[in-house]
């Protein structure tokens, strides 16, 4: 075989017999010429069956592996190193054939565990992201979230229900139960209510809050809760049971303040009622106009008609006659307007009380003065003032209040009468005083006195909107004063108007 040189050199001879890795022999044509006894262990072969093979068919490359070839086919990794020697017989190739099974296996362990712990690594960063976020969640939500152990006691008390209640969790924890936040009589109601929906008794207590958890059933209701300062707050409340292996362990109840949105609730729905009053004080502004309109118009129009046929001198008596009839359907109609606009600013928010010093005597005194010409024949105006001259108030809405209560009492007072005014002024208090002998108003009619559109029974054939005394008590109202009245049918009305002066 041409190997003598190698099979005679003692040393090689050792190592190629006895090494613990494959040694093959092969020539230049790469056919096998000796293969050591542990290589021939390893493939399986006898030393008879690798002479004249070919090196691949025991070695096979990739280009980045290597693996032997064992004789039923099966293949393992190896790590080949090799070296080339030649003599007189020619060149040979000694390869060293290392099996790297153990070492792959190894590499593969190892990165399976590099694998796991960047799994492990991914799962640990995970569980802390979602750590944080749940500690971020306890720390930092709105909602007063408490925790209780099936006994019912308080376990857990976040900072959100520290700081809305006013309880510290060291206050509570294991020493309350919820029910310190809950009213009583709320809480013997719901109960009863649940016994109704449920069919089956509820105990009024901690029962109350965890049966329809208990059950499995939605649990979100309103409630009142109490703070610590014994102050109340609507709230949003959620029980849920916390369940390990089908068992009742606690009960978790967040609970969300409803403050806010009652608040908003509450002003939206008073701005929807604001609506609806704006819009009935158009409806009846317009049916009231179509009827209201329909006198003083009529008046306006037969009187200018009968004017432009009174030409002569002498009909000079009548033209006065009915420029002071027109004059008067004016003043009737712009009355109407007023009340409307007056109506329509109170309602929209628009009415501004500006405070000043004045002399309370000149300024009625003048109003009633203004008011001569609205005077039936031979009734008569009584004004004095009493206390002190000067008032601090606002004198335009005074005016307005006593332009509708001295109108109105000229109105359903008879030709003759006497209508008192009356004011008093002292570092406290101003009263306004207007009485008359007219037809009264009944006790059943004094009720709705002040609301919009109200007219008596007893006035249907005297004209007027129902507007006046709704706008004295809407401005009384707006400087914190009061309106009363006192009157008998027949015998007369006084209105009693009463202002606290601010102190400047």
């Amino acid at each position: 075989m041409g190997t003598g040189n190698f099979s005679n050199n003692i040393g090689f001879e050792v190592l190629f017999n006895h090494a613990a890795i494959g040694i093959l022999v092969a020539d230049s044509n790469h056919r096998i010429l000796m293969a050591n006894p542990f290589l021939l262990q390893q493939l399986g072969y006898a030393k008879e069956e690798v002479n004249q093979l070919q090196q691949s068919q025991l070695i096979r490359h990739s280009l980045e592996e290597h693996f032997a070839i064992r004789k039923d086919g099966s293949v393992f990794p190896v790590e080949i190193n090799g070296s080339t020697h030649h003599n007189a017989d020619g060149h040979f190739t000694i390869t060293y054939v290392t099996d790297i099974s153990d070492r792959r296996t190894s590499e593969n362990t190892r990165k399976e565990l590099q694998i796991k712990m960047q799994e492990a690594a991914i799962k640990d960063g995970s569980l802390q992201r979602m750590n944080s976020f749940l500690n971020s969640l306890w720390n930092n939500t709105g909602a007063m979230i408490i925790v209780i152990n099936p006994e019912g006691y308080i376990q857990w008390f976040n900072p959100a229900a520290e700081r809305i209640l006013g309880y510290k969790a060291g206050e509570v924890i294991d020493v309350y139960t919820p029910m310190i936040l809950h009213d009583k009589q709320e809480v013997t109601q719901r109960a009863e209510e649940f016994s109704r929906q449920l069919d089956q008794p509820v105990e009024p207590g901690l029962e109350t809050l965890t049966i329809k958890a208990k059950l499995n059933l939605l649990n979100e209701h309103e409630w009142h809760y109490y703070r610590k300062d014994g102050s109340s707050l609507p709230v949003s409340l959620t029980v849920s049971a916390i369940r390990e292996a089908g068992v009742i362990t606690g009960y978790i109840g967040i609970a969300i303040d409803m403050s806010e949105r009652k608040q908003a609730e509450t002003e939206l729905r008073s701005a929807l009622e604001k609506e609806r009053d704006l819009n009935e004080l158009k409806s009846r502004f317009v049916s009231l106009a179509s009827h209201e309109f329909r006198t003083p118009l009529s008046a306006i129009l037969s009187s200018t008609y009968l004017i432009s046929k009174y030409e002569t001198t002498h009909d000079q008596p009548k033209r006065t006659k009915h420029i002071q009839r027109i004059i008067s359907s004016v003043n009737m109609l712009t009355d109407i307007l007023n009340d409307f606009l007056s109506v329509g600013r109170i309602e929209e928010g628009r009415i501004q009380v500006r405070i000043t010093t004045f002399d309370i005597g000149k300024h009625v005194g003048t109003i009633i003065n203004e008011m001569e010409g609205l005077k039936k024949p031979l009734q008569n105006i009584y004004y004095a003032h009493h206390g002190i001259a000067q008032a601090y108030l606002d004198p335009t809405l005074l005016k307005h209040i006593v332009m509708n209560l001295v109108s109105n009492a000229i109105k359903f007072s008879p030709e003759e009468s006497v209508i008192s005014v009356r004011t008093q002024c002292d570092q406290e208090y101003f009263e306004l005083s207007v009485k008359d002998k007219g037809i009264g108003i009944t006790e059943e009619d004094r009720v709705h006195l002040f609301e919009r559109f109200f007219r008596g029974n007893n006035v249907a054939n005297v004209q007027g909107t129902g507007l006046g005394l709704h706008i004295v008590a809407k401005y009384a109202e707006l400087m914190n004063g009061t309106v009363t009245c006192h009157s008998q049918p027949g015998k007369g009305t006084e209105f009693l108007v009463s202002v606290p002066v601010p102190q400047n």
